[in-house]
């Protein structure tokens, strides 16, 4: 059984002709096998009588020369030829000689002079149209139902607001959730700073250009290499900090120099070294230096050219140190430093209970939550042991008229944010309960009086 289905039709764009043929074969009363062909065309030409030639007897029919025009007219579709051997073209002219780019564009700016423009078949009249205008096809009955069932219910409060506003209010709306491809970039930026819309914009408004600021350079680092090594040879007490940032001059000798100097010093608290092209080499210097010298604060190593490896063992160098609160080594020769390096940098600095500030870009969530608490108890840490430096010694007398409690400095714990002094007493025969009665009486009374003494009481600021 055979079956034809023809569909034709008409427009005033194009026609098109579609032809299916189905053919249904029985072979046994339980067995059928269906067969579906769509005829294959070549420039609207059928293609189905070539079907049974053998391609191969006909390759072998042609003619050297007729080989080589057909090969210049299919692609071999082959990655691995080179594309001079793909490409249609070829030069059969003998080469004129070595290339001269000048002389190849003057010829090239002569021959687009010379050459004639190509007459335009129907003249340009400004006001017509030429040729045929498209009309976009309309919408199909399905995208126009579809477009019609999307609603969004905000309720009446919210729908009475929108309804209400402005035009500006609705792009500050807009830009405060996000949709920032609404709008342009001034109305975006001029929603976040509350500055107001400019004047004229809308939804379709067009940014203008607008003057680029410039901002002058920073001055080159002018410090001196060899007297600042001198100096800190010489244990100078006036060197507290020394900024070497951006100089690129400095030898691998002039870092020795320096790190051998700084296992003496006992004065300097900040060292910069960003941006000075240090190496693995020099680093591993700076470590065995940084073991030994109990007076840095402040370290910092940004923008060079360190491997992971010496980054942990510059880390670890500082738990000897007990001495630096910030450390910073980030933007190196190898961005990521991979999970293991991070791990071992988060054991590191978990171990290390004086670091405070640690500036290092780590990829993973854990490393980051890690280092972040660690820090932070630190930092408590550190706050507090400040707080409980300044407090005075405290005294009181004993229930029943018995010797004076006395609460010793260091058993002293100041909470600043619930204004709170706790304390251990020193062993005695009276009443525990008299004694936690009086404590209680004492510290009521003068919570005021000892918080603004540590309010008031000048701390000794550190050198920044």
């Amino acid at each position: 059984m055979a079956e034809t289905v023809e569909e034709t039709y008409e427009t005033e764009v194009h026609r098109k002709v579609v032809r299916k043929s189905f053919k249904i074969q029985e072979t046994s009363s339980t067995t059928k096998t269906t067969t579906m062909t769509t005829p294959a065309k070549l420039y609207g030409k059928d293609l189905s009588e070539y079907d049974e030639v053998d391609v191969d007897e006909l390759l072998a029919q042609l003619s050297p020369e007729e080989i080589k025009i057909l090969a210049k007219e299919v692609d071999p579709d082959d990655n691995f030829l080179p594309p001079n051997q793909r490409c249609n073209y070829e030069c059969e002219k003998e080469p004129t000689g070595p290339l001269n780019r000048k002389k190849l564009i003057e010829h090239i700016n002569k021959q687009a002079l010379e050459t004639p423009d190509v007459p335009e078949l129907e003249p340009y009249v400004k006001g017509t149209i030429r040729g045929k205008k498209w009309i976009p096809p309309p919408p199909e009955e399905k995208m126009k139902e579809a477009e019609e069932q999307i609603t969004i219910d905000l309720g009446d409060e919210y729908e009475h607001a929108l309804n209400d506003a402005t035009q500006e209010e609705i792009i500050d709306l807009a830009a405060i959730l996000g949709f920032h491809s609404m709008m342009n970039q001034d109305q975006y930026h001029a929603s976040l700073l509350n500055k107001g819309q400019p004047i004229g914009l809308g939804w379709d408004g067009i940014t203008k250009a607008s003057a680029q600021k410039l901002f002058p350079q920073e001055p080159p680092n002018t410090t001196d290499i060899d007297e600042s090594i001198k100096r800190v040879k010489d244990d100078d007490q006036k060197l507290i900090e020394l900024n070497l940032n951006n100089i690129k001059t400095i030898s691998d000798d002039k870092f020795e120099q320096l790190f051998s100097a700084l296992t003496q010093n006992e004065h300097l608290e900040v060292l910069s070294l960003t941006n000075v092209g240090l190496t693995d080499k020099t680093a591993l210097l700076l470590a065995e230096a940084i073991e030994k010298n109990k007076t840095l604060r402040v370290l910092n190593v940004e923008t060079n050219f360190i491997n992971p490896l010496v980054i942990v063992k510059l880390v670890k160098s500082l738990l000897n140190a007990k001495s630096i609160e910030e450390f910073r080594a980030s933007n190196q020769r190898s961005q990521v430093l991979g999970n293991k390096i991070e791990m071992e940098i988060t054991e590191l600095v978990e171990k290390n209970s004086s670091l405070l500030r640690l500036g290092l870009h780590l990829e993973y969530n854990d490393a980051r939550h890690r280092i972040a608490a660690h820090l932070q108890r630190n930092i408590d840490r550190s706050r507090i042991a400040k707080m409980q430096s300044h407090l005075p010694r405290l005294s009181l007398t004993g229930g029943n008229g018995g010797a004076p409690n006395v609460i010793q400095a260091q058993d002293v714990e100041f909470d600043p944010d619930n204004v709170v002094i706790r304390g251990t007493q020193d062993d005695g025969d009276d009443d525990d309960s008299d004694k936690r009665g009086d404590i209680d009486k004492f510290v009521k009374a003068q919570q005021l009086e000892y918080s603004n003494i540590i309010h008031s009481t000048p701390i000794p600021s550190e050198p920044a």
